[in-house]
């Protein structure tokens, strides 16, 4: 340890100074020919020791790492686990290399890479972004398991970069995660619950369109949302026209393949919002949507993580050319994913009707024909004050509410932040665990963006200087009060 190498080192001075002083007796009594061998020999030796201890010195001992293991969901034919090592150390770990024994075939990794494989003995190595672990830093990563038998053994007789780690702090249990707590969530009356059916409440961040703010979307990004930012769900806003989703299907599904991969293995939610804004209908996109909805509940569908947006604003039709759709989309999706919450765009830009002169009242009277379902609210603060909120207020507790998206500013995205309005609202949504995403992690240039332009150019930081008002103001919403799942 650093205050051993300390004492030690201290301890070799006063060895060679001790060596100096006798030195200087055997010289006056003539006896120095006879000593020069051995003194040479003493500070050689003395010399080595210092240096072994000045290696130690940037190295880090193995008992202070911790290679972190949990199994976090299973289905019928395997499993996925999230891993990570924790570097409890006062020095940086460079050019990490875990090797453990393990009975499983994994088939796919994230943020990792297997450099060999021999019977059950895995050497893995990072990616070039997290090749190194800072001092009291960790990173993260996971896998894919195929098994149709036991899931319960753990990584085992780990070594990190040649030491060995004690069993103790190999595979020890991760704390818990938002979806390891809480599990596939369900609506239970108006509210959001977990798998205990405790309602709670989940707060987190929209993406802007993915077609322009793809670069935001990195690993450090997502790390920097799950255990700085605290962010306990993302929405990915794929944009179905405005250069989005209609110009490249297939890329796009690949590209949600991937983003969700990230946020899931960080222990977070996902809602896939199907992004209506122009035209406002629907229907117009039915058919690109129908097949949308049907490759990602099929492809996500054993997650516990995903929650549908169907329709992200609708606006200049009816709450029945609405209903129409979700009639349409949602038993698509049910077939393939029984347990996930789907969540519906509501009249009016999402606004339940109030901005285009209807209200709440028309969702209470002819509700979706579905269960598990929420209907969105959006709000904007600067523009959606006491009317909008009133209005919201005489739903809560008489339909399932989930705030998909709002902002501080004008519902343009920009002008002037009105913090005590949006303040207003997050005190009626924490009152009654009303759930809530605030857009958009992004550096568009907006002042509802969370970042400064340019910041998504390079790899973090993802606080700080880089951070708008409104991004500042979101990250400390989420990250106080805590959780209280």
């Amino acid at each position: 340890s650093p205050t051993a190498n300390r004492s030690t080192t201290s301890l070799v001075e006063s060895i060679l100074m001790k060596n100096v002083l006798m030195k200087q007796v055997l010289m006056k009594q003539g006896f120095m020919k006879k000593v020069s061998m051995e003194d040479s020999l003493i500070r050689h030796a003395a010399r080595c020791l210092l240096a072994s201890l000045a290696l130690a010195a940037v190295s880090v001992p193995a008992i202070a790492q911790t290679v972190d293991y949990k199994v976090r969901e299973t289905w019928n034919g395997g499993f996925v686990a999230d891993a990570g090592i924790r570097n409890g150390g006062s020095s940086r770990i460079a050019g990490w290399k875990l090797e453990f024994d393990y009975p499983y075939t994994i088939r796919e990794i994230w943020s990792a890479r297997i450099v060999s494989r021999s019977g059950q003995r895995y050497a893995l190595r990072g990616e070039s972004w997290n090749v190194d672990i800072p001092a009291s830093g960790r990173v993260d990563f996971g896998w894919v398991v195929d098994t149709s038998g036991d899931t319960t053994a753990r990584p085992r007789n780990c070594r990190l970069n040649g030491t060995a780690i004690p069993d103790s702090r190999c595979a020890a249990l991760v704390a818990g995660n938002p979806v390891a707590i809480n599990g596939q969530l369900r609506v239970c009356g108006t509210r959001l619950c977990n798998q205990s059916g405790r309602a709670i409440q989940l707060r987190g961040m929209s993406t802007h369109g993915l077609q322009w703010s793809s670069k935001c979307l990195k690993d450090s990004a997502f790390d920097a949302l799950a255990r700085d930012w605290g962010a306990d769900v993302v929405r990915l806003a794929m944009y179905v026209r405005e250069g989005g989703y209609n110009t490249d299907p297939a890329g796009y599904k690949a590209r949600m393949d991937a983003w969700i991969a990230e946020i899931s293995s960080r222990g977070m939610y996902v809602i896939v919002d199907w992004h209506i804004l122009t035209p406002g209908d629907p229907m117009a996109d039915v058919g690109l949507a129908k097949d949308f909805f049907q490759y990602m509940s099929k492809k996500h569908g054993w997650r516990k993580n995903i929650l549908y947006e169907i329709a992200n604003e609708p606006n200049g039709v009816s709450w029945n050319r609405i209903r129409q759709y979700a009639d349409t989309v949602i038993p698509i999706i049910r077939a393939n994913d029984p347990d996930a919450v789907v969540l519906v765009g509501t009249r009016g830009w999402s606004s339940l009707g109030l901005s285009e002169g209807a209200g709440p009242e028309e969702i209470i009277a002819n509700p979706v024909n579905a269960s598990n379902i929420m209907y969105s609210f959006h709000f904007y603060a600067a523009s959606h004050t006491d009317y909008h909120r009133e209005g919201f207020a005489r739903a809560i507790g008489r339909i399932p509410l989930f705030v998909t998206e709002f902002g501080t500013t004008a519902h343009t995205g920009n002008g002037d932040n009105d913090f005590a309005s949006a303040q207003r609202y997050i005190d009626l949504m924490a009152q009654h665990k009303i759930s809530w995403v605030n857009w958009a992690f992004s550096d568009h240039g907006q002042t509802s963006a969370a970042f400064i332009r340019n910041t998504c150019s390079t790899d973090g930081p993802w606080n700080g200087s880089v951070l708008t008002p409104s991004g500042a103001w979101a990250r400390d919403k989420m990250r106080v009060p805590a959780d209280s799942f």
